[in-house]
């Protein structure tokens, strides 16, 4: 940034008013310098401005980001491979594995037995999409949905991965894809924060991974640009209701005294956090009264529950927190992130994988069908996908009627909907193993850079200074915009 969107940045409303001569002058410094012009020149999307200007114009005004935690098996969801049935119980080639790395969970294993899905397939829309029989309300907007059966990373276990998927790097401590647009385009909304994250409950617990705040941080960006997290149960957010006996007016009274000590800490020492906790503050004072309309679902009609399903009643289950988000979204919520735990399936996927996709399957259709009906999908990228996939070889005990699938990186399934991908897309093919890539590969980088088009950057020019280094979300390897999977 430069001197004058460092100021700007910094400078908070109440400040800047009670200073009048800051108004003329920095509104006659911005005509000359053309920043106002330069952003909506450069594409940038209405409401309040972030802290880059966008390259070009860009598709995707807000994202909901549903990340499936652990892995969800490609195999028995969307990627078909009919001919395993007839390698029911035999071992995996050693042709196909090629030596490729394994996971300490079976690399110990005598051999590597072949375990078909179980799960029935349908050829569906008229894409002609193969999709498992557990995803029924899945199966009506196929065509709506912009499917890469061709993902792969590096990364084998789960911190790594989710981390790698999330922030670009398999170290901590980057920022997240939410953090990025956030800090890019800015908010929406003055009363409800940029960027939400939303850990959901899922119905069957058996193996709950741990999820950990640092994949919602901002990194070295400014810590405003960090996720507010809303639990899943009581409060949304602590502390968002007064203390008993506390009005509305001593907590403005309160506010302003902090404000008052921490502008004059800021004047002293110049630390850009300082304003962050300023600002902070006093976007809590105003959630005190947006929250609570935000989370209060008496207003929906009964429309909305045929779309989404009974369980979107109940606080914490996926289906609540898929409806919390659509009206997080057209509230002015920039980007919100889901996490949905249990898909990590060593064991039992006969037990598991039923329980997971009915937590899925109607609300992600109601999510979709409903922005679509409010004309809002078009701006609104729909993000869906795990960390890595699951093996085709069973880990542990294997029946024709359960088994369990190791972590598998090499290649797995996600999708996208709205936001400029181009539905009815199938991108990518796997080998019949569903082991190795054989066309059209897409790494996370590739993801990453094709997700900062839509929303309006280029992503090798989208970068922070850090540490002497222009850091960007796609790190310094090669990353391409696929553009095949774009209207």
């Amino acid at each position: 940034m430069n001197a004058f969107e460092q100021f700007r940045v910094n400078m908070t409303r109440r400040y800047f008013f009670s200073q009048g001569s800051n108004v003329i002058g920095a509104a006659a410094l911005a005509s000359l310098m053309g920043l106002p012009q330069q952003a909506e020149a450069a594409g940038s999307q209405s409401g309040y401005l972030g802290a880059v200007p966008t390259h070009f114009p860009g598709k995707v005004k807000q994202v909901i980001y549903l990340h499936m935690v652990g892995g969800p098996s490609q195999l028995d969801l969307f990627d078909y491979k009919p001919q395993m049935n007839d390698w029911y119980d035999k071992d995996l080639p050693e042709s196909i594995r090629n030596g490729q790395r394994l996971t300490t969970m079976t690399s110990g294993q005598a051999r590597f037995p072949i375990a078909p899905s179980k799960f029935q397939f349908e050829k569906v829309g008229q894409c002609g999409m193969w999709v498992t029989e557990l995803l029924p309300w899945t199966k009506k907007v196929v065509d709506e949905m912009c499917f890469v059966r061709s993902m792969y990373t590096e990364a084998i276990n789960h911190e790594p991965a989710i981390c790698l998927m999330q922030t670009g790097n398999q170290v901590t401590g980057r920022p997240c894809l939410g953090s990025w647009t956030s800090y890019g385009l800015g908010s929406l909304n003055e009363n409800l924060p940029s960027f939400v994250v939303m850990v959901a409950r899922p119905t069957n617990q058996e193996q709950v991974q741990a999820i950990s705040a640092r994949l919602w941080s901002s990194g070295y960006l400014p810590g405003e640009y960090a996720a507010t997290s809303f639990r899943s149960s009581g409060d949304p957010i602590l502390f968002i209701n007064n203390p008993s006996g506390v009005p509305s007016n001593v907590r403005r009274t309160t506010l302003d005294g902090l404000n008052r000590l921490n502008q004059l800490n800021f004047d002293q020492v110049g630390d850009p956090e300082i304003q962050t906790r300023i600002a902070q503050y006093e976007l809590a004072y105003r959630m005190q009264s947006s929250v609570p309309e935000l989370t209060d679902l008496a207003s929906e009609p009964a429309s909305t529950y045929e779309l989404y399903g009974d369980e979107a009643k109940k606080p914490g289950t996926l289906a609540n927190t898929i409806l919390l988000a659509r009206r997080m979204v057209e509230r002015g919520v920039r980007f919100v992130q889901i996490y949905h735990n249990n898909w990590d399936s060593h064991a039992n996927v006969a037990g598991r994988l039923p329980d997971q996709c009915r937590d899925l399957d109607q609300a992600t259709y109601g999510l979709i069908t409903d922005l679509k009906q409010r004309g809002m999908l078009d701006e609104t990228l729909i993000i869906w996908g795990g960390e890595f996939g699951r093996t085709v070889y069973s880990q542990g005990g294997l029946s024709k009627q359960n088994y369990g699938r190791d972590h598998h990186p090499r290649c797995f399934t996600m999708w996208m909907a709205g936001g400029g991908f181009k539905g009815g897309t199938i991108h990518g093919e796997t080998d019949d193993f569903s082991y190795n890539i054989v066309r059209d590969p897409v790494h996370i980088r590739d993801f990453h850079a094709t997700v900062m088009h839509q929303l309006g950057y280029d992503h090798e020019r989208f970068s922070v200074k850090y540490q002497g280094l222009d850091q960007r979300l796609t790190g310094v390897l090669p990353a391409k915009v696929i553009d095949e999977l774009l209207t």
